[in-house]
């Protein structure tokens, strides 16, 4: 297979479980050299559209190609692809040479060029000196460095992960994530990558594909998606936001949105005027002096955490989650405050 040609297409794929739709006419592209993630929560078809990638699950209807070959009727070991699951799948009575080798091995590599070629994908990933150990005596991050090393020394047209780093704790997750995009950019590794985890998806992505219920929601960069979500669902979905209904009024001066008998200028580009949803950024409301702002509140509760103090803040409009990245003092209980935004760190959504 000629691995320069165009990474993966997915030409309108769709899956049925009998009666069940889990994957509806779904189209996407990825690049050679790009690693797009698919994003949502359980059951919105995500790990299928994986599964059908890896030729896991057979296609009721579609086509999948895979450096311009379509691959639809291919048995998953005549695809080109590697997989790392979410359970690493590492063989326990293996050590981890043996683990390494047994893809090459398996597709009758003499044992001197596998274990070559494992030796220096262990290395790679900073997993010299390990090669005799079992699984049972390294670390969560080792192991799936190992299972990495796995798919890698296949050298595959496409490399899919699916959730890689649910197993592991908080801060092990962040610093494997940045493992695996340093790795996926310094080779030019095509990759797809299966999670629910937002702020895992925002990190490693070049793109991003969130689905909902079989279907594409919206796809674009990490910054497209945070910053200019299409609808109240992904606003919601990827990362924090305060959600307020109201009404949008469209005028030559501008747009303004009402909600809970209070107006504000927001930038509202192509919205018709009426039933709206304002998404707010925690971020990017401010806490001001009682009387100034925006709206007029009252703390409700604060929790210090470090780097942030995050508000909740009763106003006309609600509820409204604040974080303030500047004070490092949290105000009192009941303590008045104005809330400020600024007219364009608002998204105004049709509802």
């Amino acid at each position: 297979m000629d691995k320069s040609s165009d990474g993966v297409v997915f030409d309108r794929v769709t899956k049925r479980y009998g009666d069940v739709l889990a994957v509806d006419d779904v189209s996407f592209r990825v690049e050679t050299g790009e690693l797009v993630t698919l994003l949502g929560p359980s059951g919105c078809g995500k790990t299928t559209t994986l599964r059908m990638v890896a030729g896991l699950e057979p296609v009721s209807r579609g086509r999948i190609l895979i450096g311009g070959q379509d691959v639809t009727l291919r048995a998953a070991n005549e695809r080109d692809v590697s997989m790392v699951f979410q359970s690493y799948a590492l063989f326990p009575h293996m050590t981890v040479l043996e683990n390494v080798c047994y893809g090459p091995l398996s597709m009758r590599t003499n044992k001197g060029k596998a274990r070559e070629l494992a030796h220096a994908k262990l290395a790679m990933l900073g997993l010299a000196g390990l090669e005799q150990r079992l699984p049972s005596e390294l670390s969560g991050g080792q192991q799936q460095r190992v299972a990495v090393a796995r798919s890698l020394v296949l050298e595959p047209a496409v490399l899919l992960f699916d959730e890689p780093l649910s197993n592991l704790d908080a801060k092990l997750r962040r610093r494997v994530r940045q493992e695996i995009r340093e790795l996926q950019q310094s080779l030019a590794l095509t990759v797809i990558y299966v999670t629910h985890d937002q702020e895992e998806a925002l990190a490693v992505s070049d793109n991003i594909i969130v689905m909902e219920s079989g279907r594409i929601a919206q796809q674009g960069t990490p910054q497209e998606l945070y910053e200019t979500p299409a609808s109240r669902f992904l606003a919601d979905f990827i990362g924090d936001a305060n959600l307020i209904d109201g009404e949008l009024a469209v005028a030559p001066a501008g747009a303004t949105f009402t909600a809970g008998g209070v107006s504000a200028a927001v930038r509202a580009d192509g919205v018709a005027p009426g039933p709206a949803t304002l998404a707010v950024r925690p971020h990017r409301l401010r806490l001001v002096a009682a009387g100034q702002g925006t709206l007029p509140g009252a703390c409700m509760r604060a929790a210090y955490l470090g780097s942030r103090i995050e508000y909740v803040v009763a106003t006309p409009w609600g509820e409204l989650l604040v974080f303030d990245t500047e004070a490092r003092t949290p105000r009192g209980r009941d303590e008045p405050v104005g809330v400020t935004f600024d007219p364009d760190a608002a998204i105004v959504l049709r509802r």
